[in-house]
């Protein structure tokens, strides 16, 4: 059941929003550079990982493998 504040009036809300198309592309490039950096370092982590290691978080060493050889993009 919906309640309602009978104190204050209601409020509209603007559709408008402000274009911001100068800076969401370099924004965005910006974002997949960071992921993509990211990715390369984690995957170079995982493949330095020892077997020991593997087995604490749950993977294989081939698992490890696939995943180290994917390109930075995926």
């Amino acid at each position: 059941m919906p309640t309602f504040d009978l104190f204050l009036p209601p409020q509209s809300y603007t559709t408008w929003r402000p274009k911001r198309t100068s800076i969401r592309p370099f924004a965005a490039a910006w974002t997949l550079i960071s992921r993509w950096i990211d990715r390369a370092r984690q995957r170079h982590a995982l493949a330095d990982l020892d077997d020991h290691m593997l087995r604490d978080i749950g993977i294989t060493r081939v698992e490890a493998a696939r995943e180290s050889e994917k390109p930075f993009w995926r």
